[in-house]
């Protein structure tokens, strides 16, 4: 079939809206809070290659590592596929996979797993094709990931690494309509 004529996996949601200045970095204990994951994990994945920080690394003692935003929606996916019995050398081996991606295509995928390989799903036939085999599956939707992360980090301390300012006004944060109506009320209560 040819390509171009697969149908796009599509989202009960809206996308948010991408994450505008790549500079933008966030320290380790940010990035665990976001990830949900601990400093300890964040540490030997750093270390071990898994998910090194990009937009700065640890470079001695004292030195503080900088994790993109994309970074953490790593982090956050590989916590989930963990969390569902994935071993981490196929967690590894989807990870490079991503890795390739941008933050836009991350999030219309779905990852699905049996608790040992990872698949990638990206139109609604693959998701029939791989339940009619019978395996049981877990799906983790990167896009749901990547709203939960927008969400977290608009009240998170980040940095830029070129050390510019942080535009660290709520409203510049504001994702959709009702968001902006609560911060109104809030501001004019």
């Amino acid at each position: 079939m040819d390509e171009r004529l697969q149908p796009e996996q599509g989202t009960l949601f809206a996308d948010p809206a991408p994450v505008a200045d790549e500079l933008i970095g966030y320290r380790g204990p940010t990035a665990c809070t976001a990830a949900g994951i601990t400093y300890r994990q964040l540490d030997y994945w750093a270390r071990t290659g898994l998910v090194v920080p990009s937009i700065r690394s640890a470079s001695g003692s004292g030195s503080q590592r900088l994790y993109s935003f994309k970074d953490i929606l790593v982090l956050k996916v590989v916590k989930r596929l963990l969390d569902t019995g994935v071993s981490l050398q196929n967690i590894r081996s989807a990870v490079d996979a991503l890795r390739a991606r941008g933050v836009d295509d991350l999030a219309r995928i779905t990852l699905l797993s049996d608790g040992t390989t990872v698949y990638e799903c990206t139109s609604s036939e693959e998701v029939v094709d791989l339940l009619r085999g019978g395996q049981g599956v877990f799906g983790i939707a990167v896009s749901g990931a990547l709203r939960e992360l927008v969400g977290s980090l608009a009240h998170m301390p980040g940095e830029r690494a070129d050390g510019g300012e942080v535009n660290d006004d709520p409203a510049a944060h504001a994702s959709d309509e009702l968001a902006k109506r609560r911060q109104q009320r809030t501001a004019s209560a």
